[in-house]
């Protein structure tokens, strides 16, 4: 049963122990190494299959229409047939663009959310690296991004992909920095940050109960960063014809979109680590393959909620999606990470650490729900004053 009970695990232990026997051990490690690699190339690659069927599924139900449904049970294997066009199909590269930076765009823009995955704590022995500042190189390499949007719309020669490009940075980089501080929060009530001690240290409460409005910052900025309705703004149709990709297209432009869903997976995957307790659940540490389940269920969960989401609502205009970021998230965010260091210095105490975060991320939500209302308010008065006149 204990086999059974942490199999993949064990099955790589015992495949270890098998290869040792005949092989050197510098030859040894670099044939993991390199399954590993092709283990998670092979992983992203599923999971973004499953993610484009469900959410063609997922959207086309919010709209009262099918989806797909022609190729495959249930249309199961659409996504299938379109990775398989976007693989035949050519990749023109326009006479005057910046050549050696087109092709690295690409390249670079699913550099970072593919060395993410290997941060992610999958299950108790299931990580590729636990490192003991897991988290932050998670973030450094998600930044990974803005820099291959900017070298997109630069090199691509074309005023609609430099704009694109230039809105996308801007973007980014706003919804950046809330982001931190939600994860600064949870950082020092952890005391560390390793992607696993994070997960161990979410007992008896995961920090979504304990910190609700530090998961709320990180679940808009975290929207943000993938660029999903209503922040897609990034690659508006109607204002800049697809934004930083326009000059991409066949595989070089499915680049672009494997690494959106590769991220989904990803920032749905911290998501999971930071606020919905991980792998934990019950008996994940007895039988440790469930808490590999448990932590595939909640980050599909956080993928379905973006994707509810982006089926739901209509776009923001660019400054009030700017406006919101650095005027609501970001001095919210400020204040919560004091009030975290403030429980953390004040008390050793869980129980009044608890009294004291949850009440404060409740108060804080409520004033800023409170001043988007009034600023609400005043934008509908004045848009009837400018009416009338």
């Amino acid at each position: 049963m204990s086999f059974v009970g942490d199999l993949i695990y064990n099955v790589a232990q015992a495949w270890e122990h098998w290869i040792s026997g005949f092989l050197p051990g510098w030859l040894v490690t670099i044939i993991d190494d390199l399954l590993i690699v092709v283990s998670y190339l092979a992983l992203a690659t599923l999971f973004v299959l499953i993610f484009i069927w469900l959410e063609r599924k997922l959207v086309a139900r919010l709209q009262d229409r099918l989806g797909p449904n022609r190729v495959g049970p249930y249309g199961l294997v659409q996504p299938v047939a379109d990775a398989l066009k976007l693989l035949t199909k050519e990749i023109i590269v326009p006479e005057y663009v910046d050549k050696p930076a087109y092709r690295l765009a690409p390249v670079l823009v699913v550099f970072g959310p593919i060395i993410s995955l290997g941060f992610l704590p999958v299950g108790l022995h299931l990580i590729g690296a636990d490192l003991n500042v897991g988290i932050f190189l998670l973030m450094a390499f998600g930044s990974v991004t803005e820099i291959a949007v900017l070298i997109a719309g630069w090199s691509s020669n074309n005023k609609y992909a430099l704009l694109g490009s230039f809105r996308a940075v801007a973007q980014l980089i706003s919804y950046e920095v809330p982001m931190v501080l939600s994860v600064l929060a949870v950082v020092i009530l952890t005391g560390s940050m390793s992607m696993q001690q994070i997960v161990l240290a979410q007992k008896p409460l995961m920090f979504l109960i304990l910190m609700p409005t530090v998961f709320l910052i990180y679940f808009l900025s975290a929207n943000a960063e993938l660029a999903r309705t209503p922040f897609d703004l990034l690659e508006a149709e109607s204002e800049l014809i697809a934004g930083y990709h326009i000059e991409y297209s066949g595989m070089a432009f499915a680049m672009f979109y494997l690494a959106e869903y590769i991220n989904l997976f990803v920032l749905g995957g911290v998501a999971t680590t930071l606020f919905l307790g991980g792998w934990r659940g019950p008996f994940a540490e007895q039988v440790p393959i469930l808490g590999t389940f448990y932590f595939l269920i909640k980050d599909f969960i956080m993928v379905a909620v973006w994707m509810w989401i982006r089926g739901t609502l209509p776009r923001f205009r660019i400054d009030h999606m700017l406006s919101f970021a650095w005027k609501v998230l970001v001095p919210a965010g400020i204040f919560l990470v004091l009030l975290t260091g403030f429980a953390v210095w004040a008390t050793d105490s869980y129980w009044i650490r608890v009294l004291i975060l949850l009440p404060g991320n409740l108060i804080t939500l409520w004033v800023a729900l409170e001043l988007l209302g009034k600023d609400a308010r005043r934008a509908g008065e004045r848009d009837k004053r400018m009416a009338l006149a």
